[in-house]
């Protein structure tokens, strides 16, 4: 079955890579401040390490866009783009990024460790945890049958974690409503895929677990929703999980301040042209009929909504320390 995106879900999946990338850009910024010129990981308003996803954005914004708000996300330590395409409150987020006391965890999780529970979607910084974390909401769904379906994504390095195998066992045992999404950027931290995985296509194994599994291609905005409708689809019917991986590319380091010296430098030169926000601007002018009036007003949009989210952040108080201990005891009675 041919799943094409219609102009109002390629606008929305537009907006949100857009959203994404302004995010990302904005959030480097504010990361390096006060670590330049000598990095000082521990220096300005966010200290520790930061993983963002510039390049990856089509793989939230193609499979969000089939999600409602029932549907449970669980994204990885690189989640903010995972983050925006699920709906998670940017101002809150950002907030919590920063340490302050309006986040969305009272400023006590940092990047990592979002949670947002009203829109149903969290993160963890275990390497392929998320996965294990989303087949415990597939059997929630699965058990009050209320026609929800998980998410977990991980990285191809997380697709070698026992976490991954036990969970797509008991998922294609008891059929539960899960779809595991890999992205793939071909480097897991400073290793290469080929150098940590025997196999080629991640995919390939959903055959040891008599469920289905599809690759995509070339980061395509277009394949992956296609992809990713065909997962829910199988979902919702019942019929058990899915591995949908996707190619991908990591157009940053692995963290803020990562030179990369380990990746060759004539695939730095491929991936400059292997932007998908770019691709995409360019096929919506070409093929579809948007104009450029239009999808700068979508790029103007985006970049309000991360200055307002910046500024709500700046402005907030920060995390009290006599707040620490909060929810993390509870006294006996």
């Amino acid at each position: 079955m041919r799943h094409e995106p219609g102009r109002d879900a390629l606008e929305r999946m537009y907006w949100t890579m857009r959203l994404a990338r302004e995010y990302e850009t904005f959030m480097k910024r504010a990361y390096l401040e006060g670590k330049v010129p000598v990095f000082e990981m521990t220096a300005g308003p966010i200290p520790g390490e930061m993983h963002l996803a510039t390049g990856q954005e089509p793989c939230a914004a193609a499979v969000c866009a089939h999600l409602t708000p029932k549907d449970w996300v669980v994204a990885s330590h690189r989640a903010h783009h995972i983050a925006i395409a699920k709906g998670v409150d940017l101002k809150r987020m950002t907030a919590e990024i920063f340490g302050r006391a309006t986040g969305l965890g009272g400023g006590r999780g940092g990047h990592m460790h979002l949670s947002d529970p009203a829109v149903r979607f969290t993160s963890t910084g275990i390497v392929g945890q998320a996965l294990g974390i989303a087949g415990g909401h597939a059997l929630a769904a699965s058990l009050q049958r209320d026609g929800a379906v998980a998410v977990g994504f991980i990285g191809e390095g997380g697709a070698n974690q026992g976490v991954f195998h036990e969970t797509l066992n008991l998922a294609s045992l008891w059929k539960l409503p899960l779809i595991c999404v890999i992205e793939d950027n071909r480097w897991g931290v400073s290793v290469a895929k080929d150098k940590s995985t025997a196999i080629a296509r991640n995919a390939d194994r959903a055959s040891a677990y008599g469920c289905a599994g599809e690759f995509v291609a070339n980061n395509d905005p277009w394949a992956i929703h296609a992809a990713a409708a065909r997962a829910v689809e199988r979902a919702r019917a019942g019929e058990g999980p899915t591995i949908l991986e996707i190619e991908t590319v990591r157009l940053e380091g692995h963290f803020v301040g990562d030179p990369e010296p380990y990746v060759p430098e004539d695939e730095k030169d491929r991936r400059a042209n292997q932007d998908a926000l770019a691709i995409m601007k360019r096929r919506l002018l070409a093929e579809h009929g948007f104009t450029a009036e239009e999808l700068a007003a979508i790029d103007a949009d985006a970049a309000a909504c991360v200055a307002e989210a910046e500024r709500f952040a700046r402005d907030s108080a920060p995390a009290a320390p006599d707040d620490a201990y909060a929810h993390v005891f509870v006294e006996a009675a």
